[in-house]
């Protein structure tokens, strides 16, 4: 009998428990009180248990009732959530929201701008990866992901639309209690190159054999900064990372900034990608104007540097950044 359970009958029996009688449902419903009672005695045939206690004057919810009260309300919910989703699709909205982020990107400007896309857009779904070097690339081959914020590459193909939006500084670094960090004066590559260099794997196809800005005879790879960045603290080697990322551990005196002869431009360059033809919906839309607008935010905190031309940001890929060692190398 449960076929016959209709959403009618479940917000009768939520409109009764909430204004407490039957008549006032109805008044707040807008219906006659004899379509309410149908209501509720229908859904009580079509569950096969009595839901009210009819003994007094004013029918009360007995133990069953109060149980399927509370189920009573998630049904509802759901269907309201569908109905939105539903809507939505058919207004241009993203059925759920998929992104593809570079770990370097500022967490900062990502976490405020999705706030303020859950409070824009609460029952949209949204995916988060957070990924490493080609990692958000491979999201955008494989449908995981509909839209990315990463570093694009010279090899990525034609079937790309690519925005440049900003550029991430990076340092180079080494713990305090290193040998690199008590030579005084600029350090040269002679002295780089006896020192382990802390460098970055792709484990992806994506890079294809490139690789960019090994200095070092020694090397010691990592898939994740997360994780580069612990060895790095505990002294094992010496690297580039982002700025914002060791700021902290710098003033605090745990990691020291490497004064070296060569100077070179070691910035990544993020762009806004997703694949020609399949541009985001509504939603990802107004994030990407969300994040576009918090970030002369963040570059005035100097978690990253005044735009470059696009054309410029467009030339970078994995030979000009810092520490890259692919799995072909």
């Amino acid at each position: 009998m449960l076929d016959s359970l209709t959403l009618d009958q479940l917000r009768s029996l939520v409109a009764v428990a909430e204004a407490g009688s039957f008549s006032a449902a109805a008044r707040k419903l807008g219906r006659v009180q004899s379509a309410i009672s149908q209501s509720i005695q229908s859904l009580e045939t079509s569950l096969g248990t009595p839901l009210f206690d009819r003994s007094g004057k004013v029918p009360k919810l007995n133990d069953a009732g109060r149980v399927i009260l509370a189920d009573a309300r998630r049904l509802l919910d759901g269907a309201t959530t569908l109905k939105a989703r539903a809507e939505s699709i058919v207004q241009d909205m993203e059925a759920e929201l998929t992104l593809a982020v570079d770990a370097i990107f500022p967490i900062v400007v990502l976490t405020d701008s999705l706030r303020d896309l859950a409070a824009e857009f609460p029952n949209l779904p949204v995916t988060l990866f957070t990924e490493g070097l080609g990692g958000a690339e491979q999201r955008l081959r494989d449908g995981a992901a509909r839209l990315a914020l990463y570093v694009p590459f010279a090899n990525i193909g034609e079937n790309r639309e690519m925005e440049y939006l900003v550029s991430i500084p990076t340092s180079p670094v080494v713990a305090s209690d290193h040998p690199l960090a008590a030579i005084d004066g600029p350090i040269g590559r002679d002295e780089l190159e006896a020192a382990v260099q802390l460098v970055l794997t792709d484990r992806t196809s994506v890079s294809d054999g490139i690789s960019g800005g090994i200095v070092s005879h020694r090397t010691w790879r990592f898939a994740d900064l997360t994780t580069r960045l612990d060895f790095l603290l505990a002294g094992f080697g010496w690297c580039h990372m982002p700025t914002h990322m060791v700021r902290d551990h710098i003033a605090a005196g745990r990691l020291k900034v490497l004064d070296l002869k060569e100077k070179s431009s070691a910035d990544f360059a993020i762009h806004i990608v997703h694949e020609r033809g399949r541009p985001p919906g509504r939603a990802g839309r107004w994030l990407m104007d969300r994040i576009r607008r918090r970030i002369p935010q963040c570059v005035g905190h100097g978690l990253a540097t005044k735009p470059i031309s696009q054309t410029d940001g467009m030339d970078q890929n994995l030979s000009t950044l810092p520490e890259v060692l692919t799995e072909g190398h």
